[in-house]
């Protein structure tokens, strides 16, 4: 049975796990999930999570991995239906003003460990030392480098659909943020092509949905400028599966 994801297309959470599924050459059908037209809030969808977000992946009839995306439409949770005998896999959610969400890592993971001798080795599960580097830089792109880079985005994406200006005081301390983790970044990819090593892995894919809209901000010039980092991003960036999926990245497309 091929499996299922519901999300956007838009979506940061949901092209992270779609580019992950391409990487694995897997079957997976896309089920579009209309947040505008609050469709996450709706009872079949519930059924599937029911915190009501993006995105949800199905394998098979026993096991839903779901995430939180979107908190530009603001929810209230006054009740939650029944969950369905399945075994439904909650996956910490935090919920934040810029989008900050981590479960879809929780998501590629579980692609990239069960499907690890298709496609591309994401998590390098023949080498217990590249294995615990690509789980440190993981840990990295959602600890240090998504917190820096998401606040940039949401000012010049989301903040605009809601009839606001971007706040640059907030640019300005988030690009402050942004370029010294970029110089971590730019000595590490100084050494090795990728960040956990000479190969690609899900400590470079993570950190290509929120990147891509970032380059379309005024904001591109600290990658630009350091040219290690700018030569990891063109590399990573012209991978065929992300190529797929940047086709449906249009959310507030400048």
């Amino acid at each position: 049975m091929a499996l299922k994801l519901y999300g956007a297309p838009m979506s940061t959470c949901t092209t992270r796990v779609t580019i992950s599924l391409y990487e694995k050459d897997l079957d997976f059908e896309l089920i579009p999930v209309d947040l505008f037209a609050g469709e996450h809030k709706q009872p079949p969808f519930l059924s599937k999570n029911p915190f009501g977000l993006i995105p949800v992946l199905e394998d098979g009839d026993d096991l839903t991995l779901f995430g939180n995306y979107f908190q530009l439409i603001s929810f209230i949770l006054l009740s939650i239906p029944p969950l369905q005998s399945r075994n439904i896999v909650i996956v910490k959610l935090i919920e934040t003003s810029y989008l900050y969400t981590p479960e879809s890592r929780a998501i590629t993971a579980y692609v990239a460990e069960k499907f690890k001798e298709t496609g591309t080795d994401l998590i390098r599960h023949k080498d217990i030392k590249e294995a615990a580097l690509v789980k440190v830089w993981i840990e990295v792109e959602s600890q240090q480098y998504q917190p820096a880079i998401s606040p940039i985005v949401y000012q010049y994406f989301v903040a605009p659909i809601q009839g606001k200006s971007p706040d640059q005081a907030i640019v300005d301390a988030s690009v402050e943020k942004l370029g010294k983790v970029l110089d971590i970044y730019e000595a590490k990819l100084s050494e090795s092509k990728y960040l956990a090593g000479d190969f690609y892995s899900l400590a470079d894919l993570h950190h290509l949905p929120y990147t891509y809209y970032f380059m379309k901000t005024p904001c591109a010039s600290l990658v630009n400028e350091r040219p290690h980092v700018k030569a990891w991003w063109d590399d990573i960036s012209s991978r065929p599966a992300f190529k797929k999926v940047a086709e449906g990245m249009i959310f507030g497309d400048k």
